[in-house]
């Protein structure tokens, strides 16, 4: 089973990495996804996705998954929170019982130093390590990206809206954030690995 990632937040939050090697049919015994996904990596992605849900949490109630108009997966019982992200031949979840938790797989590409004007302020580009420039700016879309989908809402400025405390380049950390709009001015805390061109970062639950 290629689950080769699993960190105990704490008691009640976990997450996992699954790098896909299987076909479709070793994920439809467990769980399903939507008909409207057509591409045939793409709907590994989904399937592996789902399938961590409940690879984690084994009593997930992964049947009673809706999509928001904003194309955030949630429950609606709020029994548990939890994000999805895929990258390539990986997908990444976190899982929560007690609050709202957002989470980014991203590999490191070039094309992150052509959009970062995109979503890094001038205060945000001022730490960025020039020995590391693009590991570092991909760790901070990363992050940014984990922030968004905490938030679930939609209609975010990855610039203006979401703010990164100077942190030095390191192949694991934390990083403090501040996630400010008009409704929800909120300090969240992240954490992030890095390994073999792969970034992991996501929200620690309140």
């Amino acid at each position: 089973m290629p689950l080769i990632r699993t960190i105990q937040i704490d008691p009640e939050t976990k997450l996992g990495v699954w790098k896909i090697t299987e076909t479709e049919n070793f994920f439809q015994e467990k769980v399903s996804i939507s008909r409207a996904i057509h591409h045939p990596h793409k709907r590994l992605q989904h399937f592996a996705g789902r399938y961590l849900l409940v690879t984690l949490f084994p009593e997930f109630p992964i049947q009673e998954i809706t999509v928001t108009h904003t194309r955030k997966p949630v429950l609606a019982c709020d029994s548990y929170h939890f994000s999805i992200s895929h990258c390539g031949d990986y997908a990444a979840a976190i899982v929560s019982t007690k609050a709202a938790v957002g989470i980014d797989i991203e590999e490191v590409k070039p094309k992150v130093e052509l959009v970062s004007h995109k979503f890094l302020s001038p205060s945000e580009r001022s730490f960025i390590d020039p020995k590391h420039e693009l590991s570092h700016k991909t760790i901070c879309w990363s992050a940014k990206e984990a922030m968004f989908k905490w938030y679930g809402r939609g209609s975010v400025d990855f610039k203006e809206n979401m703010k990164l405390h100077p942190f030095v380049f390191q192949q694991a950390g934390f990083i403090t954030a501040d996630f400010n709009k008009q409704d929800t001015n909120t300090r969240l805390y992240l954490q992030y690995i890095m390994e073999n061109d792969l970034c992991l970062a996501w929200t620690h639950p309140a």
